[in-house]
């Protein structure tokens, strides 16, 4: 509506107009404006607080896991021989492990033929076993194919047998000598390879039980042999077909590495996950101080200088935060009978000054290494201290608890207030037209006023006998 106005009465119609609907405006704006940030400061300090109880209760659920304190470990002195594990039926133990011998695959080497070398013109056949009891796996190797050839197609066929083949050349050789070898990954004593062929293969034949004469080019057999391991356990003698032991200690597997020193042996330590544990409980610690550092941090109000406004978080006096914190401060310090352990200060976990906990390492370790069950039994279960906790804030996280009521009701707030934003706009707009209409009205009114006055005096002054005043 703003423009040319006010011409006919020289009134300024924009300015007043514009004063006046902000004077209708300015009020409604403000108390819209504190409104949306209280309402918005508030939603925004509930998401933070719904977070950090979000994550304090993942961390409850997580230690109130019986298969955390169901896991075992088993550990090595010296890796570089033997590593171990463990389930979780493995009882707790210490053994002496000495490594005498690994167990060892078969590698064998044909005997050596010229570079020439080739199948005959009809198709000729492999047999491959591992072990004498081994039915065996027939190769077909197509007419004509020279060594390289051949190697190809066993690779081919023999792949999933764990056997492969390569070509080992004398560069030295005038005449050109290469063998076929045959390694394969199948360890334990009996599971030699042994190869036959028919026809010109049988040239590549090797038996993996008899030993191979390096200095023989006629000669073929193995160049390393399949074997057991052998170690022992607290001195007693032991063999495994591969160097992974399982069954020696029942539920705990030993990998064999390396050999060990002669009167050298090794430790392994079966025993409770005190370690898996204990970053559970830690967890459960900086969780719990996260939460408390963040409602703090929302409840706080911090001075910043003379004249000036407090800094003040978004749930100040909130009795939400209050009823929670109680809830939760309650059942940590609520005493149970579990073994010896009562409270958290058992473990060594005890509250500072600013409502944190604080975990004693060392009494800590003391309590799972001389009662595992019991620390077991304090945090989990239906009466454990986690489920305990974890009922009592249930209520305000689940789905419809008490936070998403009030972020719902918030939420519906900023909305409302939109709307009311909105019809406000629309009725500064009728207000605005309203003014502009009537004081348009009153400059069309006074400009006809002034050229009615205009003609008047015109009239007036051609009238027989009027004087007119000199200026």
């Amino acid at each position: 509506m703003a423009g040319l106005t006010g011409i006919g009465s020289g009134v300024n119609i924009d300015s007043i107009v514009g004063a006046l609907v902000n004077a209708e405006k300015a009020p409604k704006e403000a108390q819209l404006a504190r409104l949306e940030k209280a309402t918005t400061t508030k939603f925004s300090a509930l998401g933070q607080l719904k977070s950090a109880l979000s994550a304090f209760q993942t961390a409850l659920k997580e230690l109130n896991d019986p298969t955390l304190f169901e896991k075992r470990t088993a550990s090595s002195s010296n890796t570089a021989s033997v590593t171990a594990s463990a389930s979780k039926s493995a009882l707790a133990g210490v053994y002496e492990v000495a490594v005498n011998r690994l167990a060892a695959s078969s590698k064998v080497a044909s005997a050596a033929v010229d570079n020439t070398f080739g199948s005959g013109a009809g198709e000729e056949t492999f047999t491959v076993k591992i072990g004498a009891g081994d039915a065996g796996t027939e190769v077909k190797i197509v007419a004509g194919s020279d060594l390289s050839s051949t190697r190809d197609q066993l690779n081919a066929a023999l792949k999933d047998k764990g056997i492969s083949v390569n070509i080992v050349s004398n560069p030295g050789s005038t005449t050109g000598e290469s063998r076929l070898v045959f390694s394969s990954s199948t360890t334990g004593a009996g599971n030699d390879v042994i190869v036959t062929g028919t026809g010109n293969l049988a040239a590549l034949a090797a038996d993996g039980t008899a030993a191979l004469n390096a200095a023989d080019t006629a000669s073929a057999g193995y160049i390393t042999q399949a074997a057991d391991a052998e170690f022992s356990i607290d001195g007693l003698t032991l063999t495994s077909p591969t160097n992974s032991v399982t069954g020696a200690i029942p539920e705990v597997t030993l990998e064999l590495i390396a050999k060990t020193a002669v009167g050298a042996p090794l430790t392994v330590t079966v025993g409770q996950d005190t370690g898996g544990v204990t970053d559970g409980i830690k967890k459960f610690v900086d969780a719990y101080n996260k939460l408390i550092k963040t409602s703090n941090e929302l409840t706080s109000v911090v001075p910043v200088g003379d004249g000036k406004k407090p800094v003040v978080g978004g749930l100040v006096g909130d009795t939400t935060v209050r009823n929670l914190l109680s809830a939760v401060r309650n059942e940590l310090v609520n005493p149970a009978s579990q073994g010896g352990l009562r409270v958290l200060a058992d473990l060594g976990i005890t509250t500072q000054k600013d409502g944190t906990l604080k975990v004693d390492d060392d009494k800590l370790k003391g309590a799972l290494e001389d009662n595992f069950d019991a620390v077991s039994s304090f945090f989990t279960g239906e009466a454990g201290l986690m489920s305990r906790v974890d009922k009592r804030i249930d209520g305000f996280i689940k789905a419809g608890g008490v936070l998403e009521q009030r972020m719902s009701g918030l939420q519906s707030t900023i909305s409302d207030i939109d709307k009311q934003k909105e019809n406000l706009a629309l009725r500064i707009e009728k207000v605005q037209a309203r003014l502009f209409a009537q004081f348009n009205a009153m400059d069309a009114l006074v400009a006809q006023l002034n050229q009615t006055g205009d003609r008047l005096t015109q009239s007036l002054a051609n009238l027989p006998g009027f004087v007119k005043k000199d200026k």
